[in-house]
């Protein structure tokens, strides 16, 4: 594991960030979802990496093996700490890759920083552009279910993983696409995750509208949904971000849930190779 520093707004004590940094080739930045970690990642680093890409997985403030302090979990100092990633690495023509609320983090480094050293950018389930329902947003989810799953993680967070676990992958009676092992490791992932942390992202997610940010991707942008999304539904989503982001395309998985990095993961991997590969290409000519 290696760190980089990184300020916080609201402390003299620099936060550490834990990164990953394997194989060579074309940089690959994939951005965790909530309330996991960088692990989540670790079928499609095998294949990236042998396809020839340099892949980086990073924490999250808070999550993983990052530091856990108290403040700076809005999407400004979390696109602060990608950016300081970034440049401490001097990665150059990145495809960054943001799932579920990492796309959040995507959307917001193209506005906060221009996208600077990013060529490419992949939204996989992502939070973006907007989650809430609003009068302007018909299709987002209920204020009042967000807040009943805010208490229920303050109650008793762990339970409220379990639980959450089986609804991100698709898990019911007539299907079970993950076993139970992984069910048990993605909660051991989500459980040591700082509460606070958790609890503040949670409301970056849920109550952020990046509707005005979209124009600003200048890249290349692969869109991934599944439509039996049942945590980020994709219609306030990626249905709405294919609208808004200038050069993108986007693929709908059928009978998908949230968790599709693990439930199609060849599918996800086989696309994510192929979209690295053919905008490279087609930017040296």
């Amino acid at each position: 594991m290696q760190y980089i520093e990184v300020k916080d707004p609201k402390s003299e004590t620099p936060v550490k960030i834990c990164y990953e940094d394997v194989g060579e080739g074309q940089p690959v930045v994939l951005i965790h979802g909530w309330p996991s970690s960088k692990e989540m990642w670790e079928y499609q680093v095998s294949d990236l990496v042998e396809a020839g890409n340099r892949v980086i997985t990073y924490d999250r403030r808070g999550f993983g093996m990052s530091s856990r302090p108290w403040s700076g979990y809005d999407y400004d100092t979390l696109a602060d700490d990608l950016k300081a990633l970034l440049d401490h690495l001097n990665l150059e023509q990145v495809t960054l890759v943001g799932f579920s609320m990492g796309g959040g983090e995507v959307v917001r480094y193209f506005s906060r920083h221009q996208g600077e050293r990013v060529a490419r950018a992949v939204l996989i389930s992502a939070v973006t552009p907007f989650l809430l329902k609003s009068n302007n947003n018909p299709e987002g989810v209920e204020r009042s279910m967000i807040d009943e799953m805010y208490a229920s993680i303050k109650e008793d967070r762990i339970n409220f993983l379990d639980g959450f676990g089986k609804t991100f992958f698709g898990v019911n009676l007539m299907s079970k696409p993950v076993s139970n092992p992984y069910l048990e490791y993605f909660r051991m992932l989500a459980s040591v995750a700082s509460p606070k942390a958790t609890l503040e992202c949670f409301n970056s997610f849920s109550f952020t509208d990046f509707r005005n940010e979209m124009s600003l991707i200048d890249v290349p942008t692969l869109i991934i949904h599944g439509d039996a999304d049942k945590i980020v539904p994709p219609a306030p989503t990626s249905y709405q971000a294919a609208k808004l982001v200038p050069d993108n395309h986007i693929i709908i998985y059928d009978g998908a849930p949230h968790g599709l990095f693990i439930t199609e993961r060849e599918r996800l991997n086989k696309d994510l190779n192929e979209f690295i590969k053919e905008a490279v290409t087609s930017s040296v000519y």
